[in-house]
């Protein structure tokens, strides 16, 4: 699949959804070419190096690369990364919703670049996708209201929170989450941060080889962004570049090596991986 594909400004909406308006959004990307690391502004099928941190004001360095000629890695390097589960109706079951959002820890070693591989540990057998709407956090913030919120989000992106469901919820699981949804590569993420979009109303999908397998707009969070965001700051201070996994919708199923998972958010893009065996 073409770049251009998977980085396209708009997914395909659902035919009776008129999409509301989107103010002006642009889209921030990390990326290597050679030796070189750096953040850039993505425009159609050309980046612009910018100097310094990506929540610090950077500057344009007056380079530009193909797109083609780099290679996309997760597009900021979080302190910390929070997620939030059964946070969409469709995802509940006969289970009660929660009455504030339900926060878990995923570690940064389990953050995979776009167009990276999904690795299913020898011993899993039960490995799921998870396609997410992601946070990410541009100022420091601490005991916010969900109406200041807004203020600290520096943009969002897509994600998909692997998760190994024997592991998870199966007899023998384990006391927490930390290799059910934490083992390595269990959190892609990209290709692009977004800046300006109108997050609470984009349309999700999850592809499965191709497939739609899941599919819902993010008006349907049960805590929408600036709720979970207010919440999380409560108890532990948000810094620049920290991640919020925001929950998935609908059911998940089991993927297997060479399957080819797509997560993609109308307005950002696509998270494209293919998974594969340790």
């Amino acid at each position: 699949m073409k770049r251009r594909a998977f980085l396209g400004a708009a997914a395909t909406t659902l035919a009776a959804r008129t999409a509301a308006a989107q103010p002006a959004a642009v889209k921030y990307v990390r990326f290597r070419k050679g030796a070189t690391t750096a953040y850039g502004i993505l425009d159609g099928e050309s980046i612009s190096e910018l100097r310094g941190s990506l929540f610090a004001n950077p500057k344009e360095t007056g380079t530009k690369h193909k797109l083609s000629e780099v290679k996309l890695l997760y597009p900021c390097v979080p302190p910390k990364i929070l997620a939030v589960g059964l946070n969409y109706k469709s995802h509940l079951g006969d289970r009660k919703p929660p009455s504030n959002p339900e926060i878990f820890y995923k570690p940064i070693t389990s953050l995979q670049h776009p167009e990276a591989n999904i690795v299913i540990p020898k011993d899993a057998k039960n490995v799921h996708y998870e396609g997410e709407l992601v946070v990410v956090i541009g100022k420091a913030a601490s005991h916010i209201s969900p109406e200041q919120a807004p203020g600290v989000i520096f943009g969002v992106t897509c994600g998909n929170d692997v998760s190994e469901r024997d592991w998870q919820n199966g007899p023998r699981k384990d006391l927490q989450w930390w290799r059910a949804k934490g083992a390595d590569t269990f959190g892609p993420l990209g290709p692009a941060i977004v800046k300006g979009l109108n997050y609470g109303n984009v349309l999700l999908q999850t592809r499965l080889n191709g497939k739609v397998v899941q599919k819902q707009v993010t008006s349907d969070l049960l805590f929408d962004c600036h709720k979970i965001v207010s919440y999380v700051s409560q108890y532990v201070a948000l810094t620049p570049g920290d991640v919020i996994y925001t929950g998935t919708p609908g059911s998940t199923q089991k993927m297997t090596p060479g399957d080819v998972v797509e997560v993609d958010i109308e307005g950002i893009g696509i998270l494209r991986s293919t998974v594969a065996a340790a």
